[in-house]
């Protein structure tokens, strides 16, 4: 394992090494953020031709090199398009190496996280965007509060890919709670009372005691916290320094752990919770064993809610809104609001107007469409999608892809580096609309009204790099993570918390959370930020 970690480490040099070359080579020495009087120049100037190229990671097989797609995106933007569209799995290796090949692209993707990306940027490799991203409609509309963690050194570098900013929060049998004559719960006390009455009063009213309440599978997954304040993932509380710490460690996941090692000892959890996989973990709850789990706005699968439907069609969920912390706050953690990452090569910036037009062809691969303008009728949408009858067809008034839309290159959308529509904070979407099921879209509509009627935490420690993180942070947290669930299965006492803590940052978590807060003090976070 250390072996493994020196060449890691080896290789990061040999490519911080040719990225500086090359940046300092293309750059002809000029101050990164460019010394070009951009006043004058007409950002949407389709005169002169560029070629662009750039490369990116996808799920799934890349489109060819040669399609109608291709043709149409070129044609409409002026330019010579070459994107290298690199599956997954090998994208980290074949794009280091690229890199390392003194090839940097004109636009280069990363999946959220990546440390690359921060590194690259510190040692200059790309361009800052604070002064052209406001010519574009979705790029200059995206909150400061997202494009806070691509700052370094108080320059925005990255372009967030979209994901919707809200979490995985709990959800509860809500036709259990009517058969048992009970409320939402508004703390965690009513939560546990809930979980123990599902355990033992017969909430599907079968007549056997064949349920029990909160389905949760190994490291602790769902974690179920109720608000920011219990979130063991965000940096919310501070310790007597005013250093911001990781949630694992606080107080408010200190109260969490006791309230499943409660649960526990009622036997109102999954008893195997630290061996259960979590395909395994959904099956507790949608076999109609558990009552209590958690939901969100996307990606639900409504495979498994008809499994549980077709066991009891009765059955009906809600959300459980968040609960008022003991600080006085109410709120969930927001999400990063990204998935990955799109930044643009410092060479160009000594030439504007190919910087205009990489990043007009950003925006528009990230354009929202509303739910009625997807259809032939809008121009660019039709375009996007590679045409009605061509790249897709309208079924029963929705647009649906033909099956070769990707393999065969069909649609310009399949060749954007990022094509994921970066939804606006105003938009009228309706989550629910992406579903069919009736109980799904009432659940999802719980969901989305709880997380708009209320404010949510902006986790300073988003885009903060730190290099004891990098080498110490997933074997601590495991290692917190094992410890606590010690604790719940009574293996290990509550009341060892502080030594738990004490155990964390003996192992590094002290140099962690010093290096954190650095970086959280960088990028201007003072006090707490709910939006």
């Amino acid at each position: 394992m250390k072996l493994r970690k020196l060449l890691l480490i080896f290789v990061i040099s040999i490519l911080s090494i040719s990225v500086i070359a090359c940046t300092s080579k293309d750059t002809g020495g000029k101050d990164k953020d460019g010394d070009k009087d951009t006043a004058n120049i007409d950002p949407f100037d389709h005169t002169e031709k560029y070629t662009i190229t750039g490369m990116t990671f996808r799920f799934g097989d890349p489109p060819p090199l040669k399609s109608p797609g291709l043709d149409m995106i070129n044609e409409r933007f002026n330019i010579d398009y070459k994107p290298e569209i690199i599956p997954q799995g090998d994208y980290t290796e074949k794009s280091s190496a690229i890199v390392a090949g003194g090839s940097m692209p004109d636009l280069v993707g990363f999946q959220a996280g990546d440390s690359r990306f921060y590194q690259w940027a510190e040692e200059g490799a790309f361009l800052p965007l604070d002064d052209y991203l406001k010519h574009y409609k979705t790029l200059g509309g995206i909150p400061d509060s997202i494009y806070n963690a691509f700052k370094v050194n108080g320059h925005i570098y990255g372009i967030p890919r979209y994901t919707n900013p809200y979490p995985l929060t709990p959800i509860v049998r809500k036709d259990w709670l009517e058969n048992l004559g009970l409320e939402l719960p508004t703390n965690y006390e009513e939560l546990k009372e809930i979980a123990i009455a599902f355990t033992n009063d017969d909430p599907d009213q079968n007549g056997e005691k064949d349920t029990y309440g909160v389905a949760i599978g190994e490291n602790i997954n769902p974690n179920f916290n109720m608000g920011a304040y219990w979130d063991f993932n965000s940096w919310y509380h501070q310790n007597d320094e005013g250093q911001y710490i990781p949630g694992i460690i606080s107080e408010g996941r200190k109260e969490l752990v006791q309230f499943f090692a409660d649960l526990y000892a009622a036997n109102a959890m999954t008893k195997d919770f630290a061996v259960l996989n979590w395909a395994d973990t959904n099956g507790e709850f949608y076999s109609g064993k558990a009552g209590i789990f958690i939901g969100g706005v996307s990606g639900m699968s409504e495979d498994y809610m008809s499994g549980l439907l077709d066991i009891d069609p009765e059955a009906e969920f809600v959300a459980i809104p968040p609960f008022e912390a003991p600080d006085g706050s109410v709120g969930f953690t927001r999400g990063s609001g990204n998935s990955g990452i799109l930044a643009l090569n410092a060479k160009l910036a000594d030439d504007p107007g190919k910087i205009y037009r990489a990043l007009e062809l950003v925006d528009f691969g990230k354009t929202y469409f509303a739910k009625e303008e997807r259809n032939p009728d809008n121009a660019d949408f039709d375009w996007m999608w590679g045409k009605e009858g061509v790249g897709y067809n309208m079924e029963d008034g929705s647009p649906v892809y033909v099956s070769n839309f990707s393999s065969d290159g069909l649609s310009p959308s399949t060749y954007f580096l990022d094509n994921r529509e970066h939804v606006p904070s105003d938009a009228a979407i309706k989550y629910a609309d992406d579903y069919s099921l009736p109980a799904m879209k009432a659940l999802v509509d719980s969901l989305q009204q709880m997380f708009e009627s209320n404010k949510m935490y902006v986790d300073p420690a988003n885009g903060v790099i730190s290099q004891v993180n990098q080498e110490k942070g997933t074997d601590l947290t495991q290692f917190v993570m094992n410890e606590q669930a010690k604790m719940i299965a009574g293996q290990r006492s509550v009341s060892d918390w502080d030594q738990l803590v004490e155990e964390y940052l003996q192992r590094g978590g002290a140099d962690l959370i010093k290096e954190m807060n650095e970086g959280i003090k960088e990028k201007g976070y003072t006090d707490r930020v709910w939006e």
